[in-house]
């Protein structure tokens, strides 16, 4: 008995193929998830909902539960902060430089200090802390005199001096010194001992002393946290920029920026293709017009067609091309490519030629009607285009006057408001009181209303361009895009945001006196 032969099947269905709707639905969905994370994330360190009172945002406990006691009301101490990795610290080095002139004997002197952490935040700390100082010194004069740096400590209310360092040093040279550990707190003085010299000491004179005095300090705050114990993020410097991109606020606008600004492009660059199709749609009905009056028949006037020059348009025509070459029906073709472009004013003109080509008679004058009406819809589009076009300008410009008035008021303003109370009680200027302010309370309600503000003037504005929600939310994706590079080079200054002011050495201005020599 003869084997039956298979049948081969072929799958036609190219409208299948396009993939446009699931792309973008899993972009959507993607988009929405990692969205949701950044505002999660957001929302457990902005202390609007969660307000655990040992001070530290609800992330930082649920990142490590084992470190800090939610319920305590005293804070973490160094050492909890220690066993956490997210919020283990690192000294920071205080740096003195100086210059005296035309030094005499018996020299010259000036105090300063030494900050570092409380003994509150140090209790339970099994970690020793260090704060290493290094001196440099280096001088200049005609002789090589011979002099000595030293430094003293003098515990709070004592008179009893102690000596931490003693440098012997001669002029033309640079000499260096340093002690493993100075405690925090107290007085300590820098002096420069010269010695009158036993020839000429009358003249004796150091033109120069140029010296650095360093000391690695703990602050006993995190580095990527304020001094409110709110989440900053590592600090990134670019040039004469400081930023923190990963600071908890910035996760507000990142997150509605992730869920519809990459569906939203990916959703207009594929209306942007089709729109480039729908461009040359009029010159493909006529030409097949053109062709069908010199005698062709459909298929064969398609296939010529496959040839010419229509831009976006060609790889359509091409497929039309290979499907009736394998013998589907002209109407099915067009139907088909109606399906894959999707648009109505596809589908209008494909369902008239389709029922001409069905009716029969004379179907060029229906293929140059229908080619007519899509150019007429065409120009109408771009009529609105131009219409709507100074309304979109409109838009734009007074989010971007708003959103420079906010940055205005938050670089000069808000520091200023700050800085009359830095005190953090009320004061009364005449009739008014000024009570203490957050800066960075103000900055965060600030950013928050730029958001709400882009992404309704860009909703606004993709509709009234294009009716499209997806094209207003490419208008709000830019417009919060830019208020977010905008707040974090100009109105997220250190000094705002809470980041913790370098207390420094603070040398005093005059100098102490120096007897004997």
């Amino acid at each position: 008995m003869a084997r039956k032969k298979e049948k081969i099947r072929v799958n036609l269905e190219l409208p299948k193929d396009d993939r446009t709707q699931t792309n973008f639905i899993a972009l959507l969905m993607l988009g929405i998830m990692l969205g949701m994370g950044c505002l999660g994330f957001w929302i457990t360190n902005a202390d609007l909902v969660f307000k655990p009172a040992n001070g530290n945002p609800m992330f930082i406990n649920m990142a490590c539960p084992d470190s800090f006691d939610p319920n305590d009301p005293m804070g973490p101490t160094f050492a909890q902060n220690q066993t956490c990795w997210l919020t283990q610290e690192a000294p920071k080095p205080e740096v003195w430089t100086e210059v005296w002139e035309r030094v005499t004997p018996p020299g010259l002197a000036k105090a300063f200090s030494v900050p570092g952490m409380s003994q509150h935040q140090m209790s339970g700390s099994e970690t020793v802390i260090r704060q290493p100082m290094t001196l440099s010194v280096s001088a200049e004069a005609y002789q090589e005199y011979q002099f000595e740096m030293v430094v003293y400590h003098y515990d709070f209310g004592s008179n009893v001096q102690e000596e931490i360092l003693r440098i012997p040093c001669a002029a033309g040279t640079t000499c260096t010194g340093s002690v493993p550990h100075v405690e925090p707190g107290g007085n300590y003085q820098l002096h420069l001992l010269f010695p009158r010299p036993s020839s000429g000491g009358n003249q004796a004179l150091l033109n120069t002393v140029d010296f650095t005095l360093s000391v690695d300090v703990w602050d006993g705050v995190p580095e990527n946290m304020n001094n409110k114990s709110l989440w900053l993020g590592p600090e990134v410097n670019l040039g004469p920029i400081s930023m923190r991109p990963t600071m908890f606020v910035n996760f507000f606008g990142i997150g509605f920026i992730v869920m519809v600004y990459p569906a939203a492009i990916y959703s207009d660059r594929q209306m942007q293709k089709i729109n480039a199709i729908e461009e040359k749609f009029p010159d493909f009905l006529r030409d097949l017009a053109e062709y069908w009056k010199g005698g062709l028949s459909m298929n064969l006037a398609v296939r010529t067609l496959a040839n010419s020059e229509y831009g976006a348009l060609n790889p359509e025509v091409k497929k039309m091309s290979d499907q009736l070459s394998w013998g589907i029906a002209f109407g099915d073709v067009l139907e088909m490519f109606a399906e894959r472009v999707g648009t109505p004013l596809v589908k209008r003109a494909v369902s008239l030629v389709s029922e001409a080509n069905k009716a029969g008679g004379k179907i060029s004058d229906i293929l140059v009607t229908a080619a007519n009406d899509s150019r007429e819809i065409q120009f109408l589009k771009g009529e609105r285009a131009r219409a709507i076009g100074s309304y979109i300008a409109v838009i734009w410009v007074s989010f971007m006057v708003f959103l420079g008035v906010i940055v205005v008021l938050s670089k000069v303003f808000i520091p200023a408001i700050a800085s009359s109370n830095s005190g953090g009680e009320s004061e009364t200027i005449g009739n008014m009181q000024i009570n203490a302010v957050d800066p960075l309370f103000f900055l965060v309600v600030f950013f928050y209303g730029v958001n709400a503000q882009a992404m309704g003037n860009g909703a606004m504005a993709g509709i009234m361009a294009t009716g499209r929600l997806s094209t207003g939310m490419k208008h709000a994706g830019m417009m919060m895009i830019i208020c977010l590079v905008l707040f974090n080079v100009a109105a997220f200054a250190p000094e705002l945001i809470g980041v913790p002011a370098s207390v420094g050495l603070s040398p005093d201005i005059g100098y102490i006196p120096i007897t004997g020599g």
